[in-house]
């Protein structure tokens, strides 16, 4: 419940943030979003990797005079039916997991266009991990079994680049602080892109992330990427970038950092957009 809460208080700032932003003239834009996913074969750590989950993410997107926020809360299993182990002892109860990462841009602070190639702008990045689950973690030369669901801090550098057929692609290199005393600092490299496209009369758009962390002290460098596939399905409506409709493949390697602890599951998916 303290966790919740926590996640909770990271959604009121940035809604307060935004608003406040809104009052001062200082927002762009801004966009907020559901989205339901279901699978069939994640691989809880343990388990045998045929684990039912269903995913309910709330995320909020702006940008304002200085620069952008992104927020989301993933509840899986919010129908509490879902199966979280392979002995279905896990499968009762919802998992929360949230991140807030707010970016400055150099190029909005200066006045200054510091675009240049495939360069666009130049920002200052950093993310909080909110999760609130226990997380079984194997770390170390022995594999002892770790216990953590601290928050970790992360701080750093971006890019956003200008790539042809992409609407945006952001390049982020961060520092780890994992506040779990078991874990050390460490980096990690994250990649955001987005790239509309249409094929006959459908809308598509190709989205997605990568996150590759590494040389964290205890724990194995670990790769998470969940590219999207979807169509614009309210375009056939009449209410074009309301409903997307598709797949997510997510794709994870030495999961929360152990070893060969693998997990590739094609997710269905609907998104429900409200700007």
């Amino acid at each position: 419940m303290k966790a919740l809460k926590k996640l909770g208080a990271g959604l009121a700032a940035l809604m307060a943030m935004s608003a406040g932003n809104a009052h001062a003239g200082l927002a762009q834009w801004s966009s907020n979003n559901i989205e339901y996913l279901y699978g069939t074969h994640y691989n809880q750590i343990g388990a045998d990797g045929h684990d039912t989950r269903s995913i309910v993410t709330i995320e909020h997107v702006d940008a304002w005079k200085y620069g952008d926020n992104f927020f989301f809360v993933d509840i899986t299993n919010a129908d509490r039916q879902g199966k979280l182990g392979s002995n279905g002892s896990g499968g009762e109860f919802a998992t929360y997991y949230g991140e807030l990462s707010p970016r400055l841009s150099f190029g909005k602070i200066t006045g200054k266009d510091l675009s240049f190639g495939i360069f666009k702008d130049f920002l200052f990045t950093a993310t909080l991990e909110m999760p609130t689950a226990t997380v079984v973690q194997l770390g170390g030369a022995t594999n002892n079994l770790l216990l953590q669901n601290e928050q970790t801090y992360l701080y750093g550098l971006a890019t956003d680049l200008k790539l042809p057929g992409f609407a945006y692609f952001q390049v982020n290199l961060y520092r780890r602080d994992n506040q779990s005393s078991a874990v050390g600092a460490g980096g990690q490299l994250t990649l955001v892109w987005g790239a509309p496209f249409s094929i006959g009369p459908a809308k598509m758009m190709f989205e997605g992330f990568f996150d590759y962390a590494f040389s964290e002290s205890g724990l194995h460098d670990n790769i998470i990427t969940a590219p999207r596939l979807l169509v614009d399905a309210g375009d056939f409506f009449g209410a074009p970038g309301t409903v997307q409709v598709g797949c997510e493949w997510q794709i994870w390697r030495n999961q929360f950092g152990i070893k060969d602890e693998n997990e590739s599951v094609p997710q269905a998916m609907v998104k429900v957009i409200f700007n």
